[in-house]
C-alpha cells in the first residue's frame, strides 16, 4: 500500500497565475475567448493578455485589476484568489510606465490675465505721469507751434540763458505790370508763349503715363493675392493632415492610441480643460474613456466619439481604415 497524496484544489487555485486561473476555468465552461472578449466588451489581444500575464495591453495597474476582477465575475467564481494571486506575483511591478511626453495646453488662469492687464495699465499710466512732470519742467505747457515767431531761450554749458530772437523778413515788393516791355513781334514761334494746341495735348501724354504706372502696380497686386491664397491653403492642408488628431478634453478622460506601426502614441489620464495634439501613420486604434467629454478632429473633420462608444461610456475603434 502506498502513501499517495492528492493535491488539493485550493493549493493548486493559489499557486497558479491569475490568467491560469482565468484560462482554466473559461475551459472547463467551454468559453472561448471571442466569447469572452464580447462580453467583457474588450478586444480578444486583451483577454489573451489576461490569460497570459502578459499586461502591455493595459500599461495601468488600476486597469488591470478592474479587467481580473470582471473576468472573474464574467466566470461566476470568486476574484479574491485570482487578485491574491495577482499581487503575489506583480505587486512589486504596479509602477505607472512612463509614456512619450505629449505637448498639452492648459487654459490660462483668469487671476493671472486680470494681474497682467492691472501691471500694463499702471506701467502706461507711470509713463504718461513721467512724460507731463518733465514737460512741465521745462517750463511749458503746450508745444510751440509751426509759424509762432516768438524768442527762443536757449541754456548754455555755463548755466547762462541766452535768448535769441528770429531775424525779421524784409517784405517782397512786386515791379509793375506795366514798367514790363511790351513782347516782340513772333513770340509765339521763338517759345516764349506756350502754344494753346500744345497745352491741350498734355493731358493726354500724362494720362498715357498713369495708365502705364497702373498696368506695371496690378501684377504686384495679382502677386500678393496669389502669394494669401497659397499661405491659406497652405494651412488647410496642415489642419487636414490624415497623420494629425486633435483632442479636446471637456471632462476627465483616460485615452490611448496605437499607430499603424502598433507604437502607442498617446496615453494617459486627461483633466478636463486639456487639449492634445497627436501625429502618427494611420489608421490609428483608440481608445477613449468617458467618450462623451471628448472632442476629437480627424483630417480636418469632427469624429462623433459618442456613437462609438458602448455601453460604459468607453469608444474602441480603428481610425483610417
Amino acid at each position: 500500500m502506498s502513501d499517495t497524496q492528492t493535491p488539493d484544489p485550493a493549493d493548486t487555485a493559489f499557486t497558479a497565475s491569475p490568467g491560469e486561473q482565468l484560462r482554466n476555468e473559461r475551459e472547463t465552461q467551454g468559453l472561448s475567448v471571442t466569447e469572452v472578449a464580447g462580453g467583457l466588451n474588450l478586444r480578444p489581444a486583451v483577454v489573451r493578455g489576461l490569460e497570459e500575464d502578459s499586461y502591455e495591453e493595459v500599461p495601468v495597474a488600476a486597469y488591470r485589476r478592474g479587467y481580473l476582477r470582471a473576468y472573474a465575475h464574467l466566470l461566476g467564481i470568486d476574484d479574491k484568489p485570482v487578485l491574491d494571486a495577482y499581487r503575489t506575483r506583480f505587486g512589486g511591478e504596479e509602477a505607472e510606465r512612463r509614456v512619450t511626453p505629449v505637448q498639452i495646453t492648459r487654459p490660462p488662469s483668469r487671476i493671472g490675465a486680470w494681474l497682467f492687464r492691472l501691471v500694463t495699465l499702471l506701467v502706461i499710466a507711470g509713463l504718461i505721469g513721467l512724460t507731463l512732470m518733465w514737460w512741465q519742467s521745462r517750463g511749458g505747457n503746450e508745444p510751440p507751434g509751426i509759424g509762432d515767431s516768438s524768442p527762443v531761450a536757449v541754456d548754455g554749458l555755463d548755466g547762462t540763458t541766452t535768448t535769441i530772437a528770429e531775424p525779421e523778413t524784409p517784405p517782397v515788393t512786386e515791379a509793375p505790370a506795366e514798367s514790363l516791355p511790351p513782347l516782340p513781334a513772333g513770340a509765339e514761334s521763338l517759345g516764349l508763349v506756350e502754344d494753346p494746341a500744345a497745352l491741350a495735348d498734355e493731358p493726354a501724354e500724362v494720362d498715357a503715363e498713369s495708365a502705364l504706372a497702373l498696368d506695371d502696380a496690378e501684377p504686384d497686386i495679382g502677386d500678393e493675392v496669389s502669394d494669401e491664397a497659397a499661405a491659406e491653403e497652405e494651412v488647410t492642408t496642415t489642419a487636414a493632415s490624415p497623420r494629425r488628431l486633435e483632442l479636446t478634453f471637456n471632462e476627465q478622460s483616460w485615452t490611448e492610441i496605437f499607430d499603424a506601426n502598433n507604437q502607442r502614441i498617446f496615453v494617459g489620464l486627461q483633466e478636463p480643460g486639456t487639449t492634445a495634439s497627436v501625429e502618427g501613420e494611420p489608421p490609428f486604434r483608440l481608445t477613449v474613456g468617458n467618450a462623451t467629454g471628448v472632442e476629437l478632429v480627424w483630417a480636418g473633420d469632427s469624429v462623433d466619439l459618442p456613437a462609438r462608444a458602448g455601453a460604459n461610456n468607453v469608444a474602441r475603434f480603428t481610425l483610417g481604415d
